[in-house]
């Protein structure tokens, strides 16, 4: 399946076909559409816990680099490469509304 393609005004919400739970400083996710685990640690448990809500990529990187100490540049790139590995695997999706 492609992925589309994500940029800065991409906005992102996690999945409804997934379940997941913190523990400690970790996410761990359920795909309910393959039934496979995926864990989330440090930064991507954080981006998770944004992904609650409709969030733009923008929206994402700027609460990112404004908690943890990483350039612009280099959290976008990161983060559009989490999110589109999120996208494939089914647990987060593109939201045509309007971003918080």
């Amino acid at each position: 399946m492609a992925v589309p393609s994500i940029d800065a005004e991409t906005i992102l919400l996690a999945s409804g076909s997934q379940l997941s739970s913190r523990l400690g400083d970790e996410t761990v996710i359920l795909g309910l559409d393959d039934g496979l685990y995926y864990g989330l640690d440090g930064v991507g448990s954080r981006v998770w816990s944004l992904l609650a809500e409709p969030r733009s990529v923008a929206a994402l990187r700027d609460a990112i680099v404004d908690e943890y100490d990483v350039d612009a540049a280099t959290c976008e790139a990161d983060l559009v490469t989490l999110l589109e590995d999120l996208l494939q695997r089914g647990l987060v999706s593109i939201h045509d509304g309007t971003a918080d």
